[in-house]
């Protein structure tokens, strides 16, 4: 069933495409630029620099750094506090694509690693203060309290996703065994290089099929509240904040919406993570329940906010 329903909707939008090729053309250009002028150089630097920490073994001098805050707050091991500090930090995919990494090296079990994967990976900072709170919502004098909700809700999640993993309390708080960083590695930076681009590349081709698929839905269903409101939001986040800044509503309203679709993702945000975990023991089900779960925690908190603010 699940097959059929993949090749309808593939065949679906083929046709689509054949229909208003315009569109569909306008949809790349904007998915492309976007990826080029945004993501590239704001996400591909930190993507070598995290195959070069795994491959030369600087990883462990990272973990050995934060383990003694990250290992006894979150119950982790060393590594999984490296996979916290670029998760929060470097923004989705990243946190699954190390995440997913320290699982092929077997640098920490599965079920950390599904434990992880339920918070670590999330929108960065940076794209939360000056894209989401400062460009769309223009509340920069609210910068904290909102940073402090988007970052605080998968931090308050993980305490009840360590209960249902089963995460015991550390034991490994000292330092790990650290490898020798060697001098030299002949093709070891070629071989970060080329697998970064693998994972941009990858990453742009998710961008450009969602912007496709927004420009299609927007002409076939900008009449229906449902698509407007809900799903074309959800879809791809650098679209969809702006639109749900535009929308005729109240500020409340739209402040409460937009944070839960920066806490969320969107679909195309998903789908980069599914590519990034692929070929190791992590399932892509319970990490969407897990991200729409933070959404919802996002909501509660934006609306307690705004309750005490007024």
């Amino acid at each position: 069933m699940k097959h059929i329903f993949s090749t309808l909707c593939t065949i679906f939008l083929f046709i689509l495409m054949l229909l208003f090729p315009q569109d569909a053309f306008k949809g790349a250009s904007a998915g492309l630029l976007l990826w080029f002028h945004t993501v590239l150089p704001t996400l591909l630097p930190f993507i070598i620099l995290s195959n070069l920490l795994m491959k030369t073994g600087a990883v462990d001098w990272i973990a050995l750094a934060v383990s003694p805050v990250l290992c006894r707050f979150f119950r982790v091991s060393p590594y999984g506090a490296f996979a916290i500090l670029t998760g929060f930090l470097c923004g989705c995919p990243m946190g699954g694509k190390v995440t997913a990494d320290l699982i092929r090296d077997g640098s920490i079990t599965r079920q950390e690693g599904r434990y992880l994967l339920s918070f670590c990976n999330n929108t960065s900072p940076m794209f939360m203060i000056s894209f989401v709170i400062w460009k769309n919502l223009g509340r920069e004098e609210q910068t904290a309290l909102l940073l402090a909700v988007l970052l605080g809700s998968p931090i308050l999640l993980s305490f009840l996703f360590r209960l249902y993993y089963r995460i015991p309390r550390p034991v490994q708080t000292l330092k790990p065994d650290l490898r020798a960083v060697p001098v030299s590695s002949e093709g070891v930076l070629d071989d970060c290089i080329m697998n970064s681009f693998e994972t941009i590349t990858r990453i742009g081709g998710y961008m450009m099929l969602f912007a496709i698929i927004i420009s299609l839905a927007e002409l076939l269903c900008a009449k229906s509240a449902l698509v407007s409101l809900i799903l074309l939001p959800s879809l791809e986040i650098t679209n969809g904040v702006p639109m749900i800044c535009s929308l005729d509503l109240p500020y409340d309203v739209r402040l409460i919406g937009t944070l839960a679709l920066t806490s969320f993702g969107g679909w195309c945000a998903a789908a980069q993570t599914k590519a990034m975990i692929r070929g190791t023991s992590l399932e892509f089900l319970p990490y969407i329940i897990e991200k729409l779960a933070t959404a919802l925690v996002t909501s509660l908190l934006a609306y307690i906010l705004l309750a005490l603010l007024h």
